[in-house]
């Protein structure tokens, strides 16, 4: 045997370099011995006697007849979709209306849980509907798709309220105008100024958002209000805000705004009927106040 041969063994089992090298890589990704391994295809979840509360609402697991198990809440939405559909929703509380448009939200998983948080945190099924994307995704379980199917109810709402005014003369159909401004309005979190806008018959032919603001405040600009009623040739208008309080008492600023605007309307033989403040429970109108 040569030198050469004595001073690399390696070489002498048939092996080369690049060879050696790929052992050693291979060496160095497998496991340690005492690892405990699993093979990747197998389920990512672990049953247990209870399930985590990230994944229900708590119950565990129910023993069904053959011995078999699963999650508490099998069964529960097709069980709450066919009594809604049976029986209508007047039976129902709040926190199951709420349920079944969480369904189409978020799958698999019981809501129920989430309902009942979200109605806590705002307080009735309006507060839940109005809720700020940011406000409602603070809710542990809340997602933004919760959120866009809150927005999808809420503009039926609207659509639906709105269309039992509109294209109608006001004094008739008051009432309808003031459920139409308090499903629009009365819960924002924020304070919204909108303008009806009437022909010479009093009948409604434009709804408009003039401004949006913060909790207590929002800009409007007399200026602003004249141009459009105008640019929409309207006759006569109704000012409508809500206060996101609750309370739809009139503030001095209230009052002074709406002694600009029906000043200014006045020049160009505008009409302003009356100002209502939306408030959660109530309006007020300026008209029967006695302040215009």
């Amino acid at each position: 045997m040569s030198r050469d041969q004595t001073d690399s063994p390696q070489l002498s089992l048939g092996f080369s370099e690049e060879a050696l090298r790929g052992l050693a890589d291979l060496d160095a990704r497998l496991p340690p011995a005492d690892a405990r391994t699993r093979p990747a295809f197998d389920r990512g979840y672990r049953m247990t006697d209870r399930l985590s509360p990230d994944a229900a609402a708590g119950g565990g697991l129910v023993t069904g007849k053959d011995g078999s198990k699963r999650p508490h809440y099998w069964g529960h939405r097709e069980r709450l979709r066919t009594r809604f559909l049976s029986g209508g929703h007047k039976a129902m509380p709040d926190y199951e209306i709420l349920e079944l448009l969480l369904f189409n939200a978020i799958p698999k998983i019981d809501v129920k849980p989430l309902a009942k948080r979200l109605l806590d945190a705002f307080g009735d099924l309006n507060g839940v509907v109005a809720a700020s994307e940011h406000r409602l995704c603070q809710i542990e379980g809340a997602t933004p798709r919760v959120y866009l199917q809150l927005r999808i109810v809420e503009a039926f709402a609207h659509r639906m309220a709105q269309a039992q005014v509109m294209n109608r003369e006001v004094v008739s159909s008051w009432d309808a105008l003031i459920s139409y401004c308090r499903t629009a309005m009365a819960h924002r979190e924020t304070e919204q100024f909108r303008i009806l806008f009437l022909d010479r018959k009093n009948v409604l032919i434009a709804d408009e958002e003039q401004a949006k603001g913060t909790v207590d405040h929002v800009p409007v600009y007399p200026r602003e209000v004249v141009k459009r009623a105008l640019e929409l040739s309207a006759s006569a208008l109704i000012l409508v805000h809500n206060h996101p309080s609750g309370d739809p008492t009139p503030s001095p600023q209230d009052i002074e705004i709406t002694s600009r605007i029906v000043e200014a309307c006045g020049i160009v033989d505008i009409t302003v009927h009356d100002h209502v403040i939306v408030g959660k429970a109530a309006e007020v109108s300026f008209r029967s106040e006695g302040l215009m």
